[in-house]
């Protein structure tokens, strides 16, 4: 059985994998920008402090956005190849605004 993204590669993965994947980062850039929101209705009760938080989700949410579709044709390409690696470079872009944001609320706490 083959199934065809919008403007994808096929691949013959009954499982979806990739769109299935595709799915979980579209939640993660989501949850980006609600947090981003979030940060922006604080302004009035921490000041401009909130700014740095703010900056590091709409970046992560953006380069979630913007890589989306490259990541989807590599998850068709290496399942139809038969071999596909984890996006290493992903995973540590997010962690690590994930990181940075944990400190930058630990700080706008302690401020």
């Amino acid at each position: 059985m083959t199934h065809n993204a919008p403007d994808g590669p096929l691949h013959g993965d009954p499982g979806l994998q990739p769109e299935r994947t595709s799915l979980a980062w579209g939640r993660t850039m989501l949850t980006m920008v609600t947090a981003s929101a979030i940060f922006l209705r604080w302004i009035p009760e921490h000041g401009p402090l909130v700014l740095p938080l703010f900056a590091v989700t709409v970046a992560a949410g953006g380069a979630i956005y913007f890589t989306q579709r490259v990541r989807y044709r590599r998850g068709v390409r290496g399942i139809s190849a038969g071999h596909l690696a984890p996006d290493i470079s992903a995973i540590l872009w997010t962690a690590g605004s994930c990181v940075v944001l944990g400190a930058l609320g630990l700080w706008l706490v302690l401020a």
